[in-house]
């Protein structure tokens, strides 16, 4: 199947086509929390800590141990860890045992700091990638902070979700068989005043049989060559002869047609803002790429290197597909 030819976000192509919102996390590599475990330092776990009224009010400590006070924020990071696993549990039940967690790293940190294991080479170099990371992140989401304006917000809406609304979809059912010989007969059946979406449950093999063979809206571009050169000449109420494409026979009914409905900014402001918020991050790690010295040591360098996946502008999303390629 080819997916459409359009460079916005894939978050914005599916919420126009059907109704269905993703919210894309904001650069995730970037945005990694800082494991618990780095507080195994000396001067997080081995140095009592005098809290100050302004911390207490605003970050209230929960438990101390070993004079090494367990704060709110704590929790709140233990549970970016664990929280998971901690699911089904009652919410007071989950508190506890994020108390516990804490507390195990702490005394664990402890112990180990009396054996000097913060002093070991590779717990000081993981120590300053995960530095690296945290500092990553703030950085990147100072750079975001004038990234999502009104008139950004209205620019990018003008020009990449309004347009496509100038594309026809349509909206079909199908049912797919393996031999010709077996669309025929169906399509008898149908002729003669059989329910189609019942036949399509029967004896269509493709995963969306279940649904009746409905296969939503789909724009040309979404479908194989040959399903979309039927399905986009009939009108609606119409079923077609057998059709023969790459995944068996396909018997279509068409159910409506219609110009490709452009979403209200409002209701996909939050799409839009985070890809504002990525793309100007993308590009702020770009513009230190031209201007760095990265060498390669380990073999030459390709010609031009990319921002890596995470930092880039999401690729154009797969199309909502007939059942059919899916089971393939």
């Amino acid at each position: 199947m080819t997916a459409p030819q359009n460079s916005f976000p894939a978050e914005l192509q599916r919420g126009a086509c059907r109704p269905y919102w993703t919210t894309s996390a904001m650069i995730s590599v970037a945005l990694l929390v800082l494991p618990i475990a780095a507080g195994c330092s000396k001067e997080a776990s081995s140095q009592k800590q005098e809290p100050t009224a302004t911390a207490s009010a605003s970050d209230p400590a929960v438990a101390r141990v070993n004079g090494v006070d367990i704060r709110e924020s704590d929790l709140a990071m233990a549970e970016q860890d664990i929280g998971q696993n901690l699911q089904n549990a009652p919410p007071e039940s989950q508190r506890e045992q994020l108390i516990a967690y804490v507390t195990d790293i702490i005394l664990v940190s402890q112990a180990a700091d009396g054996k000097k294991l913060a002093d070991d080479a590779d717990f000081k170099h993981h120590l300053a990638f995960i530095r690296n990371k945290m500092l990553m992140g703030l950085q990147l989401r100072e750079e975001a902070k004038g990234a999502v304006t009104e008139e950004a917000e209205q620019k990018l809406y003008e020009e990449a979700v309004k347009p496509m609304g100038a594309e026809e979809e349509v909206h079909a059912r199908h049912i797919l068989v393996e031999s010709e010989d077996e669309a025929k007969a169906i399509l008898e059946q149908i002729k003669a005043g059989a329910d189609f979406a019942a036949l399509a449950k029967e004896k269509s093999k493709d995963p969306g049989a279940a649904d009746g063979g409905d296969l939503g809206y789909f724009t040309k571009d979404q479908m194989v060559p040959e399903f979309s050169e039927v399905a986009f000449k009939m009108y609606p109420g119409q079923l077609s002869n057998p059709v023969k494409t790459q995944f068996g026979w396909h018997i279509i009914k068409l159910e409506d047609k219609r110009m490709r409905p452009v979403p209200e900014l409002a209701n996909i402001k939050e799409q839009i803002d985070t890809y504002l918020v990525r793309r100007a991050q993308s590009e702020y790690v770009a513009k230190l790429r031209q201007t760095a010295k990265v060498e390669r040591l380990d073999h030459p360098a390709p010609p031009a290197m990319s921002a890596p996946p995470s930092m880039s502008a999401p690729p154009a999303a797969p199309a909502p597909a007939p059942a059919a390629p899916e089971s393939k």
